[in-house]
């Protein structure tokens, strides 16, 4: 695994925490109090998208309001789920985007005829039915998230969202989530991908520390177990996104290049590796192969991904580990971040905060935008910012995360750190 190295690295460091080579930062007053900062200055430049016709607004660099924008279903609940566990963290003046939210999940999003929940819609009207995996994914863990910070309406959700995911996407022989659907649910693709299983295991996580119901870590379990011990020790601790409905490996598919990038996504093995011991974490930490594979998926991840340049990560991989995309975003730093975070929670290794220093470095000097708030999501081969694939400041989910969950003790349950359960 390379160094972290960046053009800024051999210079003191800022406010982000305490300069000195000892010690790790997660440890200190100052870090943690400069995280929680962090933390409530994007969620302040979020309440900007709040669309009082409803639903929310997507935002400009400014936090202007970007118009004729339609509104997808990831946006919606990522903002439910960002604005739940800031209430969860201690963060004031929550409640009105939570509330906002779901009564727009529940009231537009939400298909009556056919159940499952749409795409995306504009001006209050469904804009793209599809009904996708990835998306209601997002549903479940904004419904859990809404539960823990007490919201009312997060039960219906969430008894309506597991029935969906059971019958519509959960495949009982595979042991995994299928893709995608028409509205009325009869199949177009034959299409299945790492993506949003990846993110229904963080959602079935969330709803397992939600209600305590074992159907949902059981699900998780089997999801971690199929990419982490089967494909990813197959492929070199790499995780390719793309498969064919027998779940072999699609090396050639190239879709979306956002959702669906050719190859491998490094800041998906950071994500799933944090899930991974978060999953260890609430099953007792009975397994004892988790924790070397969840550093394993690490530092591969960095090993590939870091550009040695002039620091970032590259967007996406060959199969063989050599850079393809080479664009250098936001959210996959914050994975990364996350990722050592917990590393680092459960054993203190110098190294791994060489690197957990490094990326915030990285960060604040690249992304944080200290003028106008929020993140920025991309930047150029200079370093520069741009909007080659994203317009504007679309997401807090990521950003937000690494901020709030670096601050807890915690690998899991990461807003109550002395480990309460929220359904007894």
């Amino acid at each position: 695994m390379d160094d972290c190295v960046t053009e800024n690295s051999t210079s003191a460091t800022t406010g982000i925490g305490p300069s000195g080579v000892d010690g790790f930062w997660i440890e200190t007053t100052h870090h943690k109090n400069w995280l929680m900062a962090d933390a409530v200055r994007q969620l302040n430049f979020f309440r900007n998208s709040y669309n009082s016709e409803g639903g929310f607004h997507q935002l400009d660099s400014y936090g202007h309001r970007r118009e004729g924008v339609a509104q997808e279903l990831f946006a919606t609940t990522r903002l439910i789920h960002s604005f739940a566990i800031g209430k969860l963290f201690g963060i004031d003046g929550c409640d009105a985007m939570i509330d906002h939210g779901m009564q727009f999940l529940r009231d537009h999003h939400h298909d009556p005829i056919h159940g499952g929940y749409v795409w995306s819609l504009k001006a209050g009207k469904i804009h793209d039915d599809r009904k996708l995996a990835y998306g209601h994914a997002f549903v479940l863990l904004a419904a859990a998230s809404a539960k823990q910070a007490g919201h009312p309406d997060a039960d219906a959700v969430m008894n309506d969202i597991e029935q969906v995911l059971q019958d519509r996407f959960w495949e009982d022989e595979h042991g995994l989530f299928s893709d995608e659907a028409n509205r009325d649910w009869t199949p177009f693709s034959s299409y299945r991908g790492f993506n949003a299983n990846m993110h229904s295991t963080e959602a079935l996580l969330a709803a397992y520390e939600a209600t305590g119901k074992q159907t949902f870590l059981q699900k998780a379990g089997q999801i971690l177990e199929y990419f982490v011990y089967g494909v990813a020790a197959q492929n070199n601790h790499r995780i390719p996104e793309h498969y064919f409905s027998d779940w072999s490996i699609d090396s050639a598919y190239a879709g979306n290049p956002m959702f669906r990038p050719a190859g491998t996504t490094p800041g998906h093995s950071f994500e799933f590796a944090r899930l991974l011991l978060q999953h260890w974490d609430l099953t007792g930490r009975s397994d004892d192969r988790a924790p070397l594979q969840a550093r394993r998926l690490v530092e591969r991840a960095l090993s590939d991904a870091w550009n040695v340049e002039s620091g970032g990560l590259f967007y996406t991989m060959k199969l063989d580990g050599t850079p393809d995309n080479k664009s250098r975003y936001w959210w996959p730093v914050t994975e990364a971040i996350g990722a050592l975070a917990t590393l680092i929670k459960l054993e203190r290794n110098p190294k791994d905060e060489e690197w957990y220093r490094c990326l915030w470095q990285f960060a604040d000097d690249h992304f944080i935008d200290h003028e106008n708030g929020g993140w920025h999501p991309e930047i150029d081969d200079l370093g520069g910012h741009t909007d080659e694939q994203f317009k504007g400041k679309p997401d807090i989910y990521h950003s937000l995360q690494a901020a709030l969950f670096s601050t807890s003790p915690s690998i899991s349950r990461f807003h109550d750190p002395l480990g309460k359960n929220a359904f007894s």
